[in-house]
């Protein structure tokens, strides 16, 4: 498909982009084929940022949109019914698995061997955070992945799958080591232009590594309590800075091959932006409390809708239902700054007695708002639409956080409101499906062509293309079935 070569034509431009103004030849090389001891980190750093972008801010997240209940499919079109049907097969995202492998976790695994050497620790930060989590989002979807014996090349052309909590816990720990070098050290490069996220700003890159941390260690609350307490406990203890701003990429144009990649693969590949429609779960919500962010997401703030997963209904009502506001700028982020207010509000009310919970969460609000140019102190005010449940209980409290996280993410960021949902619960399931008159607006429903009956999809199978080349993929288990910390 044209999407799929455009993905490629983006992680291969930022490699050429950053690197055409190097003029001087050496005739010693085969230009068409350098060795690998040319390619610096200044040369892969952006090409792995783009790559990664290119697949979780992408295809996967048009998995997230539906899956999370933003959208749902257009009855006039099919090309995400298998999707929106929960219908996935292990032929349908090689593509993502693939360039999450042999693209960006390459890169970053060259980087990090070069940096070993060289000492050069601001790039083996940089390298070591984008790494991390790109196989935290891997073992989010799957569970099991290559691990330990990954990565290696011909050395190893068939690694062995780890669990997911072991991948974790590895993954941890070297955050940990990257964090504890010596960026004052004379072996130290600066970081500039090359650096997508934030220009090389070192301390933005080590807020994002501890704002990654509580990430992951919240993502084990359920499965590890114990060490996810301590080890938030710990961040706080060591007065860790936590992100104020996005950690993502920005500088997409209107260029083809420069593209978002959502709006690259859903728009421009497929010449039509009707696919993703507004879904009943996500509009009833926003316009059941006068959210104004309704006309950003949109494009009106009485958009029409269709329930989720019926795309084969007759209703005439559906072919008139309003499509997803999307831009070719748009970024991806991979943390936001409300995600990040809204992590630690979470962890403040379970681990410290909520105490600044209420603040925190505020600032999330009031930040996804600003993104969308509007103002959250009415919604936040006591009584407002959106108060802080204080008097609730700590369900009611998470139940508030993990709602407004949710809303804060459709776009390239929308896998993480399904994963959130998988671990936390929120926003709650419906008895009932979105046609009957006892619906809660905003409560998820089982899609209406579900293929795996009265559930959700709790994760992703192993691709057909790792399946046939590695005897060692685990044996496929139903999409029903939570990941390791999943509920």
């Amino acid at each position: 498909m044209k999407w799929k070569k455009i993905i490629l034509v983006i992680s291969i431009g930022a490699f050429i982009g950053i690197s055409s103004c190097k003029k001087e030849l050496d005739i010693n090389h085969d230009p068409n084929n350098p060795s690998t001891d040319l390619a610096t980190p200044q040369l892969l750093f952006p090409a792995a940022e783009i790559s990664a972008a290119s697949a979780i801010g992408g295809e996967l997240a048009i998995i997230g949109m539906l899956w999370s209940e933003f959208t749902t499919e257009d009855v006039s079109s099919s090309q995400y019914r298998n999707f929106d049907s929960y219908n996935v097969t292990s032929t349908d995202l090689n593509t993502d698995y693939n360039q999450l492998y042999t693209g960006a976790l390459n890169d970053l695994q060259l980087i990090l061997q070069k940096t070993q050497v060289s000492q050069d620790w601001n790039y083996n930060l940089m390298a070591t955070v984008l790494k991390v989590y790109t196989y935290q989002v891997l073992v989010d979807l799957y569970d099991q992945v290559p691990f330990s014996d990954a990565l290696q090349g011909a050395a190893n052309l068939q690694p062995a799958f780890n669990n997911g909590d072991s991948i974790y816990e590895a993954l941890l720990l070297t955050l940990d080591s990257a964090l504890n070098k010596d960026f004052t050290a004379s072996t130290n490069s600066t970081p500039g232009s090359e650096d997508y996220f934030f220009g090389g700003d070192m301390s933005k890159w080590k807020a994002f590594a501890n704002t990654l941390k509580l990430k992951m260690y919240l993502r084990m609350v359920n499965a590890k309590p114990a060490e996810a307490q301590a080890g938030i406990q710990a961040l706080y203890a060591a007065k860790a800075e936590f992100l104020t701003q996005d950690a993502g990429i920005t500088q997409w144009s209107t260029v083809p091959n420069k593209q978002n990649p959502f709006y690259a693969q859903n728009i421009y590949a497929l010449n039509t932006p009707s696919n993703l429609k507004a879904s009943v779960t996500f509009i009833t919500w926003l316009s059941g409390n006068n959210d104004p962010r309704i006309v950003s997401y949109f494009g009106t703030s009485t958009p029409i809708g269709i329930d989720q997963g019926n795309y084969l209904s007759t209703n005439p009502v559906y072919k008139t239902a309003t499509t997803f506001v999307q831009h070719a700028t748009d970024p991806v982020q991979f943390i936001s700054a409300p995600e990040s207010y809204f992590m630690q509000a979470e962890a403040r009310e379970r681990f410290f007695a909520g105490d600044q919970a209420q603040t925190l969460y505020n600032a999330g609000v009031t930040a996804a708002f600003n993104f969308y140019g509007f103002d959250a102190s009415s919604f936040i005010a006591t009584n407002g639409r959106y108060a802080y449940p204080v008097a609730g209980s700590l369900d009611d409290k998470i139940d508030a956080i993990i709602t407004q996280k949710w809303a804060s993410l459709p776009g390239s960021h929308a896998l993480e409101g399904w994963l959130e949902r998988n671990r936390t619960g929120f926003p709650k399931s419906s008895p009932v499906y979105s046609t009957d008159i006892n619906y809660i607006a905003g409560q998820f429903v089982v899609s209406a062509t579900s293929a795996i009956g009265q559930a959700y999809p709790k994760r992703i199978v192993f691709p057909d293309n790792e399946r046939s080349r590695n005897k060692n993929t685990p044996t496929q288990v139903p999409i029903t079935t939570p990941v390791w910390w999943g509920m």
